[in-house]
């Protein structure tokens, strides 16, 4: 698995767990749900900024977003 197919699993996964949309996330991340949607298939390479704003979102240390769990 790639790191970009990684980080779109780990995404949809702590999202999940959160009990969040993909339109929760977006707006608590300042991004487009489309993007997160984009990210959660791995379809998009999202800047090391992104990542932080995801994991803030999300309430985790960014790394958890790139690890095989």
């Amino acid at each position: 698995m790639d790191l970009v197919q990684l980080l779109g699993k780990n995404v949809r996964r702590y999202r999940k767990e959160k009990g969040m949309t993909q339109e929760e996330l977006a707006v608590a991340a300042s991004m487009e749900r489309s993007y997160v949607s984009d990210i959660e298939r791995g379809t998009r390479n999202p800047s090391v900024a992104a990542l932080g704003r995801l994991a803030e979102a999300l309430k985790i240390d960014a790394h958890l977003l790139l690890v095989i769990v």
